[in-house]
């Protein structure tokens, strides 16, 4: 999936389902669960894991982990396209540079623009680079690393992995292209020590320690609804979002947890149907665990500011805010997320 590898002038600044899982036919507005809003977290590749690590850092007061797939850290483009395509994507002359962003994300809390950064303190943070990702490099997942550890997250609380022999995708134990691929649907499967690689599990242990076992086929509901509601069309989101829902968090006081599952740049419904939905072992593990997976989507945009490889937005296409909590983007997930941990009304 590349991250905008092409952007060089103005214009470019800016399935059948492999799961059993019944869906609805139409978007509808976002349903209420009472969902926990003490147990949110958020993952994501390429250009969604950039975005995670900015909903992790905007929003670390109500944001308990992230997973971070091949990522640089917050605010590394600096509302700069050039340095997004470049520096950030371990590609530069100039290295990144941890310090710095620490010291910019300290600012911005200082103003208020995003929570304060001792929450950080809290938070449980999984990395991954592949050895063979030829799109975002390991000089540049390893600063985000390092501006965690900057930040305040402790060590005992930070998983770097950083040896697989994988390209540029998340990694599955038995699904997707050979494990060095860096190409659509940026889907891999992989083996460690002899076995099949889940980071989808890896990476929500990681954030909520031991988990239960995950299923072969999951039994939930796929929910599709309206990010309209959230967003308007020149944030680049899609008119459609995503949600599973296992069996036990239909159940009224279910108290579920919330993971916001965020796809990479090329990676939405609209490039590659729902493979990043079903296919990458979320919803497996969510179905045991009372854990729903949240799926916003953004889809490619020509107008201007362009976003033509359906990116999310890390570098300032939607506005020079994009990585506060003011952010379209940002705002719009969150949002989603609140409206989850909502009562539902009480049926007549």
């Amino acid at each position: 999936m590349s991250l905008p590898r092409s952007l060089t002038s103005l214009a470019l600044l800016s399935l059948v389902a492999a799961q059993a899982f019944s869906q609805t036919s139409a978007p509808i507005t976002l349903p209420a669960y009472g969902a926990d809003p003490l147990q949110t977290s958020v993952s994501g590749l390429s250009s969604g894991a950039f975005m995670a690590v900015q909903m992790q850092v905007a929003y670390s007061g109500s944001i308990v982990g992230a997973g971070v797939v091949a990522g640089g850290p917050y605010y590394c483009a600096a509302n700069n396209v050039f340095y997004a395509i470049s520096i950030c994507m371990g590609k530069g002359m100039i290295p990144i540079d941890p310090s710095l962003l620490v010291s910019t994300a300290r600012f911005f809390a200082n103003q208020g623009l995003i929570d304060p950064l001792k929450n950080m303190d809290q938070r449980r943070i999984y990395v991954f680079s592949g050895t063979a990702d030829t799109v975002v490099r390991q000089p540049a997942v390893d600063a985000t690393v390092e501006f965690f550890k900057e930040v305040g997250v402790k060590p005992a609380q930070l998983q770097y992995v950083n040896t697989l022999p994988a390209g540029h995708a998340v990694i599955t134990p038995n699904y997707g292209n050979n494990c060095a691929a860096n190409a659509p649907s940026y889907i891999s499967h992989c083996n460690l020590d002899s076995k099949g690689y889940d980071q989808a599990g890896e990476l929500l242990t990681q954030i909520y320690g031991p988990l239960q076992p995950r299923v072969d086929t999951p039994a939930g509901q796929m929910v599709s609804f309206n990010q309209r509601t959230y967003a308007n069309a020149a944030t680049s989101m899609a008119d459609t979002g995503y949600l599973y829902v296992p069996q036990s968090c239909n159940a009224a006081g279910a108290n579920c947890k919330v993971h916001v599952a965020i796809h990479g740049c090329k990676q939405s419904v609209e490039s590659v149907g729902k493979k990043f939905i079903t296919d990458t072992g979320y919803n497996n593990w969510a179905d045991n665990n009372k854990l729903m997976v949240l799926y916003p989507q953004v889809n490619k945009s020509s107008y201007l500011p362009s976003n033509p490889e359906g990116c999310w937005d890390w570098w300032g296409y939607t506005g020079s805010n994009y990585a506060y909590k003011s952010g379209s983007q940002m705002k719009a997930i969150k949002a989603m997320v609140d409206h989850l941990t909502q009562q539902p009304k009480a049926s007549m």
